[in-house]
């Protein structure tokens, strides 16, 4: 039972693809009626458990906004058994044509005495209000006045409960439809939908939970088999892909080798930072290159690494490739780039390094490009570049990088999770894009999605953090053949999670990218 909800929980869902599955359920002999008393019973259990501003006690005061479908008749489930519970429920349903089913509820709801109003303007003072306008499966904008109540209502100082999705959003982009309400709480029935995933989404969900009603894995197998998967890494997704344990016989450079390429006289900071990631990885052996003039510098903050001193330009930049200055280290394996499992290059770099990015992009090992590298990858061409490389490619964008990247992908900032398939498939590399929700495609389409994070990673030096953090599990994993996008996956899942234990501990203005570093080893404790 366990695996089953953990493997429930990871599953993402267009509303396409729902809609499939719930006609699944309804030809193996579900009654819609059946369906609709467990979700509405559920999230009636759960309403008074949630805090909130003030605790829901019995006589509180509950409003039920219902639409057409099926969600309102969610909705009046939910309002008959809050009433039946002491509540006092009040009902607003704005629409002369429901569903029968709907209307069934509704009837009855009148019949017991609960009442009844059809305008804005009629309704009472509440504490709480029940969303179940629209559910998933929305296309059309919202107009008057239906989209004027729903701005009436945002501007009530009341939370706002959910019911599968804010009324008004787009099930997949996260598109706000004209309007939609701000949900304080939503409660997505079944399975998770791709926009509880999309940035853009993420002010009007309030806080998100799913409402298990115990779909048959075997039907939601039946209708994702031939689609590219989306799923989202969880705590113990990620603790199984990690490398451990570690074999009671091992050494350094069976634990992984990693490269950093990084830094410049002008952003030294970035080379320390993208070495203190790494070092939490856990990699066996970690080299950096990094301008010769920063080499007492690293050695002073990371004195376990080896520290590749580099001929630099009077501004403190590479003006060279590391081949040379490698085969003078005397590795006890080869004297080139094959020497090292991984290599990641960018932080810190500054444009002038081009020559250096080349030299690694050029290589035959498993490259992680991010900051300056990518962008020197755009200037360079990235699809065409990428395409020529046979080893493995992980890019680490942010949105506008992404834009640089892929300028004639799709807008990133409409639907996250397209655009990074699209750029995973045309250039054939991993890309992990970044954000409130971040996404990581692989080449053949699917999706590991980031469920959490927190804006305390909006801060330089961050993403330099993740670059050595992902780098060292990298080497780790050219080692132990563990699938690249799920290493991916697991080093931001890592990161957030480190992000938002420090956030907790010192607000969400007290995490700057040292201090992150230091919380990474509590993440996985």
């Amino acid at each position: 039972m366990q695996d089953r909800q953990e493997e429930i929980s990871q599953v993402v869902v267009t509303a396409g693809q729902m809609r499939d599955i719930e006609k699944r359920i309804f030809a193996a002999g579900m009654p819609v009626v059946a369906l609709m008393e467990k979700v509405a019973g559920l999230i009636a259990r759960r309403i008074p458990e949630i805090p909130a501003n003030t605790p829901l006690l019995r006589g509180s005061r509950v409003g039920i906004l219902v639409g057409p479908g099926h969600n309102g008749g969610d909705a009046l489930v939910v309002a008959r058994e809050l009433y039946f519970r002491g509540y006092e429920v009040w009902i607003y349903s704005p629409f002369s044509k429901l569903k029968e089913l709907t209307s069934q509820h509704l009837q009855y709801a009148q019949s017991l005495g609960i009442p009844i109003y059809q305008t804005i303007e009629q309704l009472p003072d509440s504490d709480l209000l029940i969303d179940g306008l629209f559910g998933f499966g929305l296309e059309r904008n919202l107009t008057d006045p239906i989209a004027s109540a729903i701005n009436q209502l945002n501007e009530l100082s009341i939370p706002i409960y959910s019911i599968d999705l804010p009324s008004g959003l787009h099930t997949d982009t996260g598109e706000v439809l004209g309007t939609a309400i701000r949900a304080t709480h939503t409660f997505c029935l079944g399975l998770w939908k791709l926009a509880f995933f999309q940035d853009r989404a993420l002010e009007y969900l309030g806080k998100t939970e799913l409402i298990d009603f115990d779909i048959p894995l075997a039907d939601v197998e039946a209708v994702l088999k031939d689609a590219p998967k989306i799923k989202l890494i969880t705590r113990a997704k990620a603790l199984t892909t990690l490398p451990l344990p570690r074999p009671a016989v091992t050494h350094k450079y069976k634990e992984g080798h990693l490269l950093l390429i990084c830094g410049s006289r002008r952003y030294a900071g970035g080379a320390i930072l993208t070495g203190l990631g790494a070092r939490a990885s856990g990699v066996g052996m970690l080299s950096i290159a990094v301008p010769e003039s920063l080499k007492p510098l690293l050695v002073s903050h990371l004195p376990e690494a080896l520290i590749v001193g580099c001929p630099e330009t009077k501004s403190g930049a590479f003006t060279e490739g590391v081949g040379g200055a490698i085969a003078h280290l005397k590795l006890p394996q080869n004297t080139d780039l094959s020497s090292f499992n991984a290599i990641a290059c960018g932080p810190g770099l500054t444009r002038d390094a081009t020559p250096i990015v080349q030299e690694a992009i050029n290589s035959e090992r498993p490259l992680l490009l991010d900051a300056d590298g990518l962008n020197i990858l755009a200037q360079m061409g990235a699809i065409a570049t990428l395409k020529k490389r046979q080893a493995v490619t992980v890019l680490t964008p942010h949105t506008g990088e992404f834009e640089r990247l892929f300028p004639d992908v799709a807008d990133a900032k409409h639907d996250r999770v397209k655009a990074v398939q699209e750029a995973a498939a045309q250039s054939g590399a991993i890309v992990l894009l970044k954000g409130a929700r971040t996404a990581i495609v692989n080449p053949q389409g699917a999706v590991w999605i980031v469920p959490e994070s927190t804006p305390a990673l909006a801060r330089g030096g961050s993403g330099d953090v993740l670059t050595g953090l992902l780098g060292g599990l990298l080497a780790q994993a050219a080692t132990k053949q563990i699938p690249l996008e799920d290493i991916v996956a697991t080093a931001a899942w890592w990161h957030s999670q480190a992000g938002i234990i420090a956030a907790q501990e010192r607000t969400e203005l007290g995490v700057d990218a040292f201090t992150l570093t230091q919380y990474l080893m509590k993440a996985l404790t």
